[in-house]
């Protein structure tokens, strides 16, 4: 259709989040250049996009966790982060800690609930549900929970189930050659989750009774260390999140995800620089 443009959008999955992702090998693209099956196209001047946004999305998180080879995508699920820093001095909550050598399992059922775009800014707003994340990996821990000071260097896990989470992405439109493309300014994301179980490895230099204690003690009053952990979770969640659409709208050209006329597009400001 003539003064239209076929821009394409797509969303977070919670997810994510998630964290470190791949790199584009040397025999990858720059980025997509046909549009494949799972990349689906909707309008967003027509009744029922929100319908085919948020469908839109779920079909591109069916293919993420298997990896997308054409833009250098890893797999997802499992999902390889190398180190993961944690800093939260406020509240109930002193720790210094980080995470190495990670494996974040759980993507691959990703349900996206709903993804909403802003028609004049294209920021977008996608509520999606995990039923677990896992994370596995090795810790370094200084610092406080609730009322248990903690210390540590050893094996970690923590296992939450029924996440529902809110995620808002901010972007831009730019354009590269013959495409738009979205670039991700940033992201921010609320959370809830039904349940927590978690295992810190050799805390208190291995003594066993103390470790026991700690453990159970977390485990049994899990709502109470969620509620105490969630900015520091959050924050996770929003940096994977944020690897994760950086890598994928960087290489799949948001002409393929969202149509719209090009009068409504030249209302974003940030184009006006970028448009032919």
């Amino acid at each position: 259709m003539e003064g239209s443009l076929r821009v394409h959008i797509r969303l977070p999955s919670i997810t994510c989040v998630v964290i470190a992702l791949c790199a584009l090998s040397q025999t990858v693209s720059a980025y997509l250049t046909e549009q494949p099956d799972y990349v689906k196209t909707c309008n967003i001047n027509e009744p029922n996009f929100i319908n085919c946004s948020t469908h839109a999305v779920q079909l591109l998180f069916n293919e993420l966790p298997r990896g997308v080879p054409e833009i250098g995508l890893e797999p997802l699920d499992p999902l390889r982060v190398k180190r993961i820093k944690i800093l939260q001095g406020a509240g109930p909550v002193n720790v210094n800690a980080s995470l190495s050598n990670v494996t974040v399992v759980g993507f691959a059922h990703t349900k996206i609930v709903e993804n909403r775009v802003d028609p004049v800014t294209y920021d977008f707003h996608t509520d999606l549900r995990l039923p677990r994340l896992r994370i596995d990996g090795r810790y370094v821990l200084l610092g406080r929970i609730l009322v248990i000071p903690l210390r540590g260097i050893g094996q970690c896990w923590f296992d939450a189930r029924n996440l529902e989470i809110s995620a808002k992405s901010k972007v831009k439109m730019i354009k590269r050659g013959e495409f738009h493309f979205f670039s991700v300014q940033g992201i921010t994301v609320k959370f809830q989750i039904g349940g927590l179980r978690l295992h810190l490895g050799n805390l208190f230099d291995g003594i066993k009774a103390l470790e026991e204690t700690t453990n159970a003690y977390l485990n049994e009053n899990w709502r109470l260390v969620a509620d105490s952990l969630n900015p520091i979770l959050a924050k996770t969640i929003e940096d994977i999140m944020l690897d994760i659409l950086k890598k994928v709208f960087d290489n799949v050209p948001a002409d393929f995800l969202l149509m719209v006329s090009k009068k409504n597009l030249l209302k974003n400001s940030s184009l006006h620089d970028n448009l032919e």
